[in-house]
């Protein structure tokens, strides 16, 4: 791995944990499915009109079309649907710990559903991460976090990880930018009618710090962090990519606690650690040995010869 591809990863890693702030920053001054539909409408927008410069199609292959569908539904419908109004009572740094769970839970239903083996640092990973996201909630739910706001965060999570068990393997599509623009679209059609039924007539604090907040959301994690991580998959392969998350949790409660003053106990601090030692066990533990990668590599090398 390449400087620049770590760079790229700190980057998206950054940019992914950073949404949680600005979407507390939203949620607090704007109805958030309302808020939402409009970032999944603009975000659509700008990504399909990438995906048109590009030379991408609209017309996609049924397994993106797949895609598409799950994706729009579980995780922006759900996911971010959840998140956001969760987090109208919920700190943003524990729905960012509890967001970053997501690797372990893949690699937990992967080994549940799909009968994957776990190597042995993964099943630590696993313990590792459990007692990281036990050790932070437990001392808020002593300073009041809300358990509602939690249990649809939790919700959110696992809604995030069926998308991304139900969609393995379609990062190799030559239409990515333009299944990205599709699937907020299909965001924000799935949510125009629940927003207009909670959100109707509430009002808007406009402000200076609304408006920023909700343009970074849609430039940066909406867009930017989208197309830097196609990037940081093409050049390195998704697991190695997806081992960025263990930053997530670092992030997330630093942010917060910078910009929104929230708490930063030294129980964040050891569970942060915890959380994203785990989840770097995981995802490393996902990564093929060089020795098997070099049997793959001349195997294939054989077979093309034959």
């Amino acid at each position: 791995m390449d400087f620049k591809a770590i760079l790229m990863g700190f980057g998206f890693a950054l940019m992914w944990a950073s949404a949680f702030t600005t979407t507390r920053m939203i949620v607090t001054a704007a109805p958030p499915l309302t808020a939402l539909v409009i970032r999944f409408a603009l975000s659509a927008v700008v990504a399909v009109a990438l995906a048109r410069a590009m030379g991408q199609s609209w017309r996609l292959s049924r397994a993106e079309w797949r895609t598409v569908i799950i994706f729009g539904l579980c995780q922006n419908a759900l996911y971010l649907g959840l998140n956001w109004i969760a987090m109208q009572f919920i700190e943003a740094s524990a729905a960012a710990i509890i967001a970053s769970m997501m690797p372990l839970l893949v690699a937990f239903l992967g080994w549940i559903v799909y009968g994957e083996r776990l190597r042995p640092i993964a099943i630590a990973g696993l313990i590792a991460g459990v007692i990281g996201v036990a050790l932070i909630m437990g001392v808020r739910l002593q300073h009041g976090l809300s358990i509602p706001g939690l249990v649809l965060c939790l919700l959110a999570v696992v809604a995030l990880t069926v998308a991304t068990l139900a969609a393995r393997g379609a990062g190799g599509s030559r239409n990515m930018m333009m299944i990205v623009g599709l699937q907020m679209a299909v965001g924000a059609l799935a949510l125009i009618g629940p927003a207009a039924v909670m959100e109707w007539g509430r009002p808007v604090e406009w402000s200076a710090q609304l408006v920023l907040a909700f343009a970074y959301t849609v430039i940066a994690p909406g867009i930017a962090a989208t197309w830097l991580w196609f990037l940081l998959v093409n050049r390195i392969g998704a697991v190695r990519a997806a081992t960025f998350h263990f930053l997530s949790p670092i992030f997330g409660v630093a942010i917060a606690a910078a910009l929104l003053g929230e708490r930063f106990g030294i129980s964040d601090v050891i569970g942060a650690l915890i959380v994203a030692a785990g989840i770097l066990m995981v995802q490393l533990a996902r990564i093929p040995a060089p020795d098997t990668q070099s049997s793959e590599a001349a195997a294939r090398s054989m077979a093309g010869r034959d």
